[in-house]
């Protein structure tokens, strides 16, 4: 944890913040700091700073805060995801959130499992806690938004139209003939399909929607894997 990241309204109005739970474990057992010291915290969607240790016990931590840094800029990506098995959707959610992306769409696959959509993991506490580990990571504050689309057609031909307005469309798929781009200077919705890529129907749809195909090689990388290649390469 490289920032200690508050809710948005956990300040009191004399400029003090308390924690609790897995920050306060993290605050005394990991980082093993003592009142008096400071740590880097900020405010979800707000800025961050220095906040200075007021008091430290095993019930809380008091902080007092100055935050006067704004959070480093989003990247210009709207990510269309195909729904990951549950072990390695948290580590998707974190990675993606920890490298600045901000709107995140879960989509069905015909390769999704139906039994991903009852996952606990879905549940919006258990998605923002992951969004959150990956922002604490990054020192970023800016709380990524999740969508979840249990039907695929109905969103690609309803919903994907004005969702890519204005951005450049591409989907990832191991057999494209066309390599990634690199240091793409325009917003970007990508579409990433289950391992092994989307199958040739739902490419098609998304190609009627205006997505270009592209590839990353012959390679044919996990999705958490595959998320920070794609993103490296198209931004500088």
């Amino acid at each position: 944890m490289n920032l200690l990241l508050l809710p948005e309204h956990c300040q009191h109005e004399n400029g003090l913040a308390e924690v609790r739970g897995r920050q306060l474990t993290h605050l005394r057992e990991i980082l093993q700091l003592n009142p008096g010291e400071t740590v880097l915290a900020g405010l979800q969607n707000g800025a961050y700073g220095r906040a200075d240790i007021m008091e430290l016990n095993e019930q809380r931590a008091l902080l007092r805060l100055n935050l006067d840094t704004p959070p480093p800029p989003p990247l210009p990506l709207t990510l269309i995801l195909a729904l990951p098995r549950p072990k390695m959707l948290k580590r998707v959610l974190q990675t993606a959130a920890t490298l600045g992306v901000k709107e995140i769409y879960l989509i069905n696959s015909y390769k999704v499992e139906k039994s991903y959509w009852s996952s606990p993991w879905l549940q919006p506490d258990k998605i923002e806690e992951n969004l959150i580990l990956g922002l604490e990571q990054a020192i970023d504050t800016l709380m990524p938004r999740v969508h979840l689309r249990k039907r695929f057609k109905p969103f690609v031909e309803d919903e994907l139209p004005a969702i890519t307005s204005g951005s450049r469309a591409l989907v990832a798929h191991p057999v494209a003939a066309i390599p990634c781009p690199i240091n793409i200077e325009e917003p970007v919705t990508l579409a990433i399909g289950p391992e092994g890529g989307f199958i040739p129907y739902e490419v098609e749809k998304l190609q009627e929607c205006g997505f270009e195909a592209v590839t990353l090689g012959q390679r044919i990388l996990r999705v958490e894997t595959a998320i920070p290649v794609l993103l490296a390469r198209l931004f500088p």
